[in-house]
Parts: structure tokens; C-alpha cells; sequence
């Protein structure tokens, strides 16, 4: 929660304000991830009830070991679908233990119009594979949550990096087999440093903070991020 408080008060001296959220409430929290359990495990029941889902042995150390190895833009690999074949889902009544991996249809094309980037195309099975939609330590992943809250929360527009382009092809698979409508999406470019390297934690870039202390105005950070 520290940091998350930090990152909150960075935005406000920003000038960014909301309207709902984690500070201020609204009419469809809980805002917290953290406290969303309930929500994130009725969606993984209804794609396991669907087959959308099997369960996943592997660990990190075997897929690091596979031929498609992480990259900047894509942090999952394509996984080589080594597990794939089991049909032992319905057996699971809770998904913890195990990592959870969705089921993607191999050759089908997924497109999309982003509104800042234009329309985006996806192969399935080619330029991703089956994702991560639980981990085996019983934390949603990334692409299950994102989508339950967008859907749950009544987001029509997500603004965010274009480095997520490639999830949201796999965001828009999930909402389909979820039964949902799929908000619109606003892809920025990235912003990044004199070098052309992105500001990234990985990267130990610089942080708002940091600028911050540096004396910077809000609006000279806004305008550094290309903002008018």
C-alpha cells in the first residue's frame, strides 16, 4: 500500500484526478485487486465449466528452455502447449496449486481498431500462445483480472502502453469466452530516454518521484511524456 499511495500522490501532483477508485470509493469496488479474489475465481469457474481452461505443469525453468523466449514487447513466451492435451480441468473445484493456462483457438485471426494506433491483427497459436490466466502460488494472472475488471467496473475506453497491444488480443479472446462486451482501446506510444530505451521499473528508469525531486514542474513532466 506504500507504494501504491506514492503512485497515487505522483498522479495528483500531476493534475490527473478520477472520479472512482482505491482513494475514493465508487459503486463498483472493491478497488483493490487484492480484494477481488471472489470476483477473479467465478470467472476462472466459468472458463473451466466452458474448456476454456486445463492445467499447466510446467515451470518457469522448462519454459525458459523452450525455443520462443520472452522479448521486451511480450513478457510470456508462446507456449509449446506441452500440457495442453489434459482433460482433467473438471476434476479442479478451486484453481490454487496449479498454474491455469487458456485454451487459445490456433489460426484465428484477432483484430481490432485501436484509437490511437489504428487497427491491430493477431494470429492465435502464432504470435501467442495459451496464456497464463492463474498462477500455481493462487494469485489471478494479469490478462484474467484486467478483463474482469474492466467488465465488472463498466470501463468503456482503456487508455494504456502500446506495449500491451499483444495482451490485448488475448484480453479480447478471454471477454469473448466470458460472454462479455469489450471496451474500446487507446494504445499511447512509449515514452522513452535519450537512448530510445523505454522507461521501464526493469530498467531502473526514472520514476515520477525522481523527477519530482529533480526540481521538475508538472508540466515539464507531462511534456517530456509528449503531452500537450
Amino acid at each position: 500500500m506504500e507504494f501504491a499511495s506514492a503512485m497515487i500522490e505522483d498522479l495528483h501532483w500531476l493534475g490527473i484526478r478520477w472520479s472512482e477508485g482505491t482513494d475514493c470509493g465508487g459503486p463498483y469496488g472493491p478497488y483493490l485487486q487484492s480484494e477481488r479474489r471472489a470476483h477473479y475465481l467465478a470467472a476462472w469457474r466459468r472458463l473451466r465449466d466452458g474448456g476454456s481452461l486445463y492445467p499447466c505443469h510446467c515451470s518457469r525453468r522448462d519454459l525458459a528452455q523452450s525455443a520462443n523466449a520472452p522479448n521486451d514487447t511480450d513478457d510470456e513466451p508462446v507456449y509449446p502447449g506441452t500440457c495442453r492435451g489434459r482433460a482433467e480441468a473438471a476434476v479442479f473445484s478451486d484453481p490454487a496449486g496449479m498454474n491455469w493456462r487458456f485454451r487459445v483457438p490456433d489460426g484465428e485471426i484477432v483484430e481490432f481498431l485501436d484509437l490511437s494506433l489504428g487497427r491491430q491483427r493477431y494470429i492465435a497459436g502464432k504470435d501467442f500462445g495459451d496464456f497464463l490466466v492463474w498462477r500455481r502460488d493462487d494469485i489471478p494472472a494479469y490478462q484474467l483480472a484486467v478483463v474482469v475488471d474492466d467488465a465488472e467496473m463498466r470501463i468503456s475506453e482503456v487508455v494504456r502502453g502500446a506495449d500491451l497491444l499483444k495482451s490485448t488480443a488475448r484480453q479480447l479472446l478471454l471477454t469473448r469466452a466470458l460472454g462479455w462486451d469489450p471496451p474500446q482501446y487507446f494504445h499511447c506510444e512509449l515514452v522513452r530516454d535519450e537512448a530510445g530505451v523505454r522507461l521501464a521499473k526493469r530498467h531502473n528508469a526514472l520514476s515520477i518521484r525522481q523527477l519530482r525531486e529533480r526540481g521538475l514542474t508538472p508540466a515539464e513532466v507531462l511534456q517530456m511524456a509528449g503531452w500537450p
